[in-house]
């Protein structure tokens, strides 16, 4: 049998609709590709990543009174509260609470994967206006006898995360080492990232619990430290992650240095 006219009509038109313009075949997707995460996550490096720099211009460095550069006093009168190693979803929203009763600003030194996991107290805490530090992504205390790719991986890739949650043009101007092990090459590294180094000047321990008898011993500890320390410009060194009895002693402890200390956020300009 001869195929009709309009048969062959109707099979010409079925190939081209198989065609692009150009004559090449159409492959149309079955489904729409999946959505990208609002906060992506990359993997630790093979070769060696170039540092960006700080959004902020040209900021200004000079050594700090500390270890290889690194900043144990504020330089000024005015005492820095600093807290380690959060968000916590627990502790850190009681923090951030005792600080805004009492319109106190502190400096709060995350962990990368922390930040990941918990941007929405990360949000909390740039909205009521504290100052943000760069704590590495996963808190390894021997960050710097690795190798350059991994701490240049490392350090970029918290301050992106930070960024990632708050805003690309958010000044990250500090860094504060894992266990405070600073070196020299450290130092430097955290500076070409536009970051100041920052130890502290006063440490009660208050992570270690071994020498105390009871929880009520820890938190009389750790009050008494940092009431026998504090000194005009000193920097005080506690953790929210992790650390319950933390937040008590400072129910007590932020009326009492509100009253003889002025308290701020490290700045944003830089020490």
């Amino acid at each position: 049998m001869r195929p009709t006219i309009s048969g062959l009509l109707a099979a010409v038109v079925l190939l081209l609709g198989t065609l692009g313009g150009d004559g090449v075949p159409v492959h149309r997707p079955a489904q729409p590709p999946p959505a990208v995460s609002a906060v992506p996550v990359a993997a630790a490096p093979s070769p060696s990543p170039t540092p960006s720099a700080s959004p902020s211009a040209s900021p200004t460095f000079h050594d700090g009174d500390g270890r290889f550069g690194a900043f144990i006093t504020t330089g000024s009168p005015a005492v820095a509260l600093t807290f380690d190693d959060g968000p916590d979803p627990i502790n850190t929203p009681k923090l951030l609470e005792m600080l805004r009763e009492r319109h106190i600003h502190a400096t709060f030194c995350m962990v990368g994967f922390r930040v990941r996991d918990r941007p929405d107290l990360v949000r909390a805490i740039y909205a009521d206006g504290h100052t943000l530090c760069n704590h590495s992504w996963q808190h390894l205390l021997n960050l710097a006898q690795r190798d350059d790719a991994y701490i240049d991986w490392d350090l970029k890739h918290t301050n992106d995360m930070i960024r990632a949650v708050v805003g690309q043009d958010v000044p990250i101007r500090y860094f504060r080492a894992p266990g405070g092990n600073f070196t020299p090459a450290l130092v430097a590294k955290a500076r070409a990232l536009g970051m100041d180094s920052i130890s502290w000047d006063v440490d009660p321990r208050d992570w270690e619990h071994t020498h105390d008898s009871d929880a009520s011993a820890h938190i009389s500890r750790v009050v008494s430290h940092v009431k026998g320390h504090t000194r005009p410009g000193s920097i005080v060194l506690s953790h929210d992650n992790g650390q319950p009895n933390t937040i008590t002693a400072y129910r007590t402890l932020l009326p009492w240095l509100q009253e003889r200390f002025t308290l701020e956020g490290l700045p944003a300009s830089g020490l």
